[in-house]
């Protein structure tokens, strides 16, 4: 279970998450490709990486998607972390339909073309790692559409499962997670928000990036698992029952 000389493709890997995935993948002498909108973030995650690939992308953009994996040719992992979870909340019928439809074109649609892209170049040896989220295994009031778009994408994993075997295709489920995502929020609030949520959880902290990334090696490096979720929550879905 080496990933030694494995390549690896992670689109959304220049922040966060992605970056901190990144990073763990080549402590495992692993050829890293990162990918994100952002040419700054791309350029910068490969200063920071050191030994990556890097390219501009955007995911939801299909020729741009199929010139890409083209352009890179065969790998053994695609693990997709980009547009992080959906954030719109409110009791069904309160938010425009449009809201779900934008929220569903980024993280499943977007997702569900990258798999659809990169399929022709991934070994048969190798494997998919997509991203839900907790919501979908914990729903609460208020987040229908975060609910149903991370229950989509571990459907859809399933689906491929099957359909792609003997690639190997699986998700991870996060919680709260130390992000950028969240750098928009004062410093102080951002503290007050993850000591109120940690204190939801069993294991009483909000993850840091390089916690969940140590999922998406895992699964990569197993290969006898398929079609499974990995949640990575911190206790949220027990503490809530």
């Amino acid at each position: 279970m080496s990933l030694q000389n494995h390549r690896a493709v992670i689109v959304g890997g220049t922040s966060g998450i992605g970056l901190a995935t990144a990073k763990l993948f080549l402590s495992q002498g692993t050829q890293v490709i990162v990918a994100s909108r952002s040419q700054e973030r791309v350029d910068a995650a490969v200063k920071e990486i050191g030994t990556a690939q890097g390219y501009a992308l955007d995911f939801q953009n299909e020729s741009q998607m199929q010139q890409f994996f083209e352009t890179i040719g065969d790998f053994d992992h695609l693990v997709v972390t980009a547009a992080g979870d959906a954030t719109s909340h409110g009791l069904f019928g309160t938010l425009g339909i449009d809201v779900a439809r934008a929220e569903f074109d980024s993280k499943f649609w977007g997702q569900y073309a990258t798999v659809k892209a990169a399929l022709p170049f991934i070994r048969e040896s190798g494997s998919i790692t997509l991203t839900s989220g907790a919501f979908a295994a914990r729903p609460v009031k208020g987040a229908s559409t975060v609910v149903a778009l991370n229950s989509a994408l571990e459907g859809l994993v399933r689906a491929l499962a099957m359909d792609l075997a003997p690639i190997r295709v699986n998700a991870v489920s996060p919680g709260v997670v130390d992000t950028p995502v969240f750098s928009g929020m004062d410093a102080e609030s951002r503290v007050v928000m993850f000591q109120k949520a940690a204190q939801t959880l069993l294991l009483q902290h909000v993850a840091k990036p390089e916690e969940i990334a140590e999922a998406y090696v895992y699964l990569a490096k197993n290969t006898y698992t398929t079609g499974s979720v990995l949640q990575v929550e911190g206790g949220a879905i027990l503490s809530g029952i």
